[in-house]
């Protein structure tokens, strides 16, 4: 719905091509994403990601300030027109630069903890979230890409259940505070963070694919209506 509605209000090439930057953040995020749990995980060494990973993150922010330049040419060229629209275009790219900051985290918290995870009832239910938001980004990605409303409503219903799951965990950890060494207890409590702000950026890329601009940065955990 979000690219349908510049369609229907510019041709102009130059939004397009914009929104192919926002598919490819979105594409080097979940590459991010991925890799940084494969190095939490030591399946990966954490020193062959490092570069690359950095690398990956500095060209988001590049096509974040690609973004900006497409916008600001449109509106320069088109003044007064379709700007809630491009603002709205503006906001999400923050939400995928955002994205790259947050699987950078994933990424150090893989790399400087190294007394490893062995408290089951935190490390399963933090594995299954991981492998969720890794669900959304295919979600998201095919909705910014396509326009696929469906994937988008997909998206923030898996949102819906990851953001509480995370706030539970990190309430728990409060209260074993005494059976869970605290070394670890702050390395699940960081990803419990990490992964839920993860999900929050990619619900607010969802609700602009759906057109739902005036909901943008208000997301709810509530269910709410896909009218």
């Amino acid at each position: 719905m979000f690219r349908q509605l510049f369609s229907a209000l510019t041709s102009e090439n130059t939004i397009n091509l914009a929104f192919e930057d926002l598919t490819q953040m979105l594409r080097d995020g979940a590459w991010m994403f991925d890799r940084a749990n494969e190095v939490l995980h030591s399946t990966v060494p954490a020193d062959e990601v490092r570069q690359p990973l950095y690398e990956r993150d500095r060209s988001i922010n590049e096509l974040e300030r690609s973004i900006r330049r497409k916008v600001l040419r449109h509106l320069t060229v088109n003044p007064g027109h379709d700007v809630a629209i491009c603002l709205a275009l503006m906001s999400v790219a923050k939400d995928a630069e955002r994205i790259g900051d947050y699987c950078k985290n994933v990424f150090e918290v893989g790399h400087f903890y190294r007394e490893g995870f062995h408290v089951t009832k935190y490390q399963e239910p933090l594995d299954r979230i991981a492998a969720q938001v890794a669900e959304m980004f295919g979600m998201v990605i095919k909705s910014a890409h396509k326009s696929d409303e469906a994937s988008a409503r997909k998206a923030l219903a898996l949102a819906r259940e990851v953001r509480p799951h995370c706030d539970r965990l990190i309430e728990e950890l409060f209260r074993d505070e005494d059976r869970v060494e605290f070394h670890e207890a702050v390395a699940y409590s960081l990803l419990a963070r990490h992964y839920k702000r993860v999900a929050a950026h990619l619900a607010n890329i969802a609700t602009a694919a759906l057109g739902r601009l005036e909901d943008l940065d208000f997301y709810s955990d509530e269910d709410e209506s896909e009218a």
